[in-house]
């Protein structure tokens, strides 16, 4: 890199899903909405788990941990995207661009570590039930939850302090909805490509790290299942773990085309749409599909309202 500061922008404006104005009503219309239900239904969940001893297990501790991430995730960037869908000029300034960006990546480092821990308490629960509550007890499970906290904000650093040294004289349009590594990297000045491939693998290091961990306890928890002598047992043991493959499938699959391939130009608003399913409606499944599919929730929830 080339040395001094070389950043003369001040700020960055952001294109956003659209120009078009009938559909900006549409799209804020229908954005609003998704993000109340994914405020209200991951808080749900959070103060289920506080609130219902019943629920005071790994399982459920993970979680509410996913809900609460959750929350953060869809706020770093939604509330932005919302009014930047309300104005002529979507502006924002260069330190709230990366102060965005790092706690972006923060959300998803740590979504992609509870993913990750979350297939292996289930691994532990299907093939190994009898020594569960001595292989993932309480206290290892906050250790696990405080890991992928910690290990999160200190892992995120790295790329927002990279890039944000990059030279950046303009153009300061980003032809995005937030601030991403893709668009930025696209506006620096001086391109330098062997730190942005350094960059690439140190973002595929954590995404696939995750995603074969959680790939192989499920492939072990599959194993198990298919040795279940009746039908209804096999039944009943996938349709404990079904939601959180839909979780895992929706989301590695995004993360996985954004952020594991060459740079270079790439088409911006196939971009967009992906973005939108990992930033906007996989949080608001979350807490959708793990209480639709789980007793023990359904049923601390009916002791809520009843009261």
């Amino acid at each position: 890199m080339q040395g001094g500061n070389q950043t003369y922008v001040k700020e960055f404006i952001l294109h956003g899903l659209t120009i078009n104005e009938r559909l900006q009503a549409v799209l804020f219309t229908l954005f609003l909405v998704i993000y109340t239900l994914t405020l209200t239904g991951n808080i749900t969940i959070i103060m289920l788990v506080c609130s219902n001893t019943s629920l005071h297990k790994p399982m459920y501790i993970f979680l509410g941990n996913l809900s609460f991430v959750e929350i953060w995730y869809t706020t770093t960037t939604v509330p932005k995207m919302l009014s930047g869908l309300l104005s002529r000029i979507n502006s924002i300034s260069f330190n709230g661009c990366f102060l965005q960006f790092y706690f972006f990546f923060c959300c998803g480092a740590i979504e992609c570590s509870l993913l990750a821990v979350m297939g292996y308490d289930r691994y532990l629960a299907i093939c190994h039930p009898l020594r569960y509550n001595i292989l993932m007890s309480n206290k290892k499970c906050y250790f696990f939850v405080a890991s992928c906290w910690i290990g999160a904000f200190l892992w995120s650093l790295f790329p927002v302090i990279l890039i944000s040294k990059f030279p950046f004289c303009g153009p300061n349009e980003i032809n995005h909805f937030l601030c991403d590594p893709g668009p930025l990297l696209e506006l620096s000045c001086v391109r330098y490509y062997s730190t942005e491939v350094g960059l690439t693998v140190y973002i595929a290091l954590l995404v696939f790290i995750t995603f074969s961990f959680t790939f192989i306890s499920y492939a072990s928890i599959i194993q198990t299942i298919l040795r279940i002598p009746s039908a209804s047992g096999r039944r009943k043991a996938f349709s404990t773990c079904a939601s959180h493959l839909i979780v895992v499938s929706i989301f590695f699959g995004c993360v996985m085309y954004m952020y594991i391939r060459p740079s270079g130009n790439h088409p911006f608003p196939i971009d967009k749409v992906i973005a939108v399913f990992y930033t906007v409606v996989t949080p608001l499944l979350n807490p959708v599909i793990y209480t639709l599919r789980n007793k023990e929730v359904l049923v601390a929830m009916k002791k809520v309202l009843r009261l």
